[in-house]
């Protein structure tokens, strides 16, 4: 995940001069922070943690506002129009650069429109299922689906998420038939109470949730085993 500011393509050469002659004083007051994606979301925690952080290092508040809708395209879209002064940031996952391949129409550039500032850090999805469901392993959830198309259910946290791609990744590479279903919040509870059957879900996002007695734990993407919560690689 990283944090973006708007940019200005028109006025690169101004925006770039205005921010050099006020360096010195930079920052004079509180900075605007969308979070694109729902409270709770992986990338809405890791914000808060790292923000309040930075807050305390740049002596100014770091304001930050939930503003989630089409996978983080609302949030991007506000940051987008905003004064490119370096007072308005985004935080940023993997869907805005999928955004662009999923939407014919987007209404932001999300190269031109925005700067990188900093990588917060990288972290794996990991495979949960509804202790409901009785999966214990990968094989099992496949196997379900294969017996029954269409039947199985997968949560995202919006279309072009990066739970949405693992999903999808998953669907593609095992050959199964299952529905996708986004959410803008909730998903991750949904799966809990047995309503959605599995959540290819960014660790951090459900840390929480895992010793709940809920969830059955499957796989994490990562190459190496998560030893925070004890979970083998999907091969």
């Amino acid at each position: 995940m990283s944090l973006l500011r708007p940019f200005a393509a028109i006025g690169a050469a101004v925006l770039f001069a205005a921010a050099s002659a006020q360096a010195d004083n930079w920052p004079a007051r509180p900075i605007r922070v969308i979070s694109p994606f729902p409270a709770g979301s992986a990338s809405d925690t890791t914000a808060r943690v790292v923000l309040d952080s930075v807050s305390r290092f740049v002596g100014q508040p770091m304001v930050l506002e939930t503003k989630p809708g089409a996978g983080g395209i609302v949030g991007f879209a506000d940051v987008a129009k905003s004064e490119p002064d370096g007072y308005t940031f985004v935080t940023s996952s993997t869907s805005l650069g999928t955004g662009s391949v999923l939407h014919r129409h987007l209404p932001y550039d999300p190269v031109k429109d925005f700067v990188p500032v900093v990588m917060f850090g990288v972290q794996p999805n990991v495979l949960v299922a509804s202790k409901e469901s009785g999966f214990k392993t990968v094989a099992d959830l496949v196997a379900a689906a294969r017996a029954k198309p269409g039947a199985l259910t997968f949560a995202s946290a919006g279309i072009g998420s990066s739970s949405h791609m693992a999903g999808e990744r998953l669907r593609l590479a095992a050959n199964i038939d299952v529905r996708h279903v986004p959410f803008r919040d909730g998903g991750l509870t949904e799966v809990m109470a047995g309503r959605i059957d599995y959540y290819f879900i960014p660790l951090a996002a459900a840390a929480s949730a895992l010793g709940s007695g809920k969830l059955t734990v499957l796989a994490v993407s990562s190459p190496k085993r998560a030893k925070q919560a004890h979970i083998e690689p999907l091969d």
